[in-house]
């Protein structure tokens, strides 16, 4: 267990994990999903996919955002009822700057039986929560969110098996304010010297959460890639519109942004595997056809996961 994609819950992030469970399986990835939509047949059958696939799964039950930031009862009955008896769906427990101790402690009781991932993003009372699962079993991960669990809160927890670092690679910007290629995270490389036995990221979406996207004045496809040239840090690309100054037409603007990376491909420069995402976006290209913005997402996500795959494929000993 290496790499842990961090997903929310909404309806691509969702097929996202559901097209990748082949691969999420091989590489012994674990995504976790924080889960965002009162609606939860998408997340159920994403569940069920995973499993089928033999993949583990980490769903946090006490989201910050969304639906269930107010009530959990659902999610929580899902997870109980449904996957009781299922070891590889394991309980994601979200601790916060408004997690109190007692709630901590009181949601992993309620999941009794399931293995448990504590996600430290912003909780306080590292020495007390340490001191009340000493000897707790099922604790299985501590996932450390960067910049919200220092080093000296990290040592409290240092005896656990898998300890996950979690980084944001992705700069928040306006797409037409992207530059054209930027370094994404060397933290593939590095989390072993962070202390950590394992590594996270929001994939190329990035940690800020919206409900969903405004008008696309400039469309913008967003690739990484591992740069060979750089001792193999992962970069990424984003392939932008010409026209970014109206919201109109963001089909066109797909063709332009698609252009671009097709181009790109083509180029000496080209460092991109040849995942199945590639292979699709050069399919579209070819049709000359618009699947839409959150299919084109899906996509860049589903590029970004096989890419690790098959770094660490290629690279057994990182």
């Amino acid at each position: 267990m290496i790499y842990f994609p961090y997903f929310r819950g909404k309806q691509y992030e969702l097929i996202t994990i559901r097209e990748s469970a082949p691969t999420l399986s091989a590489s012994s990835f674990v995504p976790i999903v924080e889960p965002v939509k009162s609606q939860l047949s998408g997340l159920s059958k994403t569940i069920d996919t995973t499993l089928e696939e033999g993949a583990s799964i980490i769903v946090i039950v006490n989201p910050r955002i969304g639906d269930f930031s107010g009530s959990n009862a659902e999610l929580v009955n899902l997870i109980n009822e449904k996957h009781g008896e299922d070891k590889q769906v394991i309980v994601g427990v979200l601790l916060d700057e408004s997690t109190t101790l007692e709630q901590a402690s009181a949601i992993i009781d309620t999941f009794e039986g399931h293995d448990i991932a504590l996600v430290h993003s912003g909780f306080s009372q590292s020495k007390a929560l340490a001191a009340a699962i000493e000897g707790n079993d099922a604790i299985a991960f501590s996932v450390f969110e960067d910049g919200k669990s220092g080093k000296l809160y990290q040592m409290h927890f240092k005896h656990q098996q898998h300890r996950v670092l979690l980084r944001d690679g992705f700069e928040k910007r306006r797409n037409a304010d992207h530059p054209n290629v930027e370094v994404f995270s060397d933290l593939h490389l590095t989390y072993g010297l962070e202390g950590t036995t394992g590594f996270a990221d929001f994939l190329m979406v990035g940690d800020d959460y919206q409900e969903s996207g405004g008008p696309a004045y400039t469309v913008a496809i967003h690739l990484t890639y591992i740069n060979a040239a750089d001792d193999d840090i992962m970069y990424i690309r984003h392939f932008k519109s010409d026209r970014q100054d109206t919201p109109t037409d963001p089909a066109g603007k797909f063709a332009e942004a698609l252009a671009k990376l097709i181009s790109h491909l083509g180029s000496p420069d080209n460092q991109y595997y040849e995942t199945s995402a590639i292979a699709e976006f050069r399919e579209l290209h070819d049709k000359g056809h618009y699947p839409g913005l959150g299919y084109v997402k899906k996509l860049a996500m589903k590029h970004h996961i096989e890419t690790f795959a098959q770094y660490f494929e290629d690279n057994p000993a990182q």
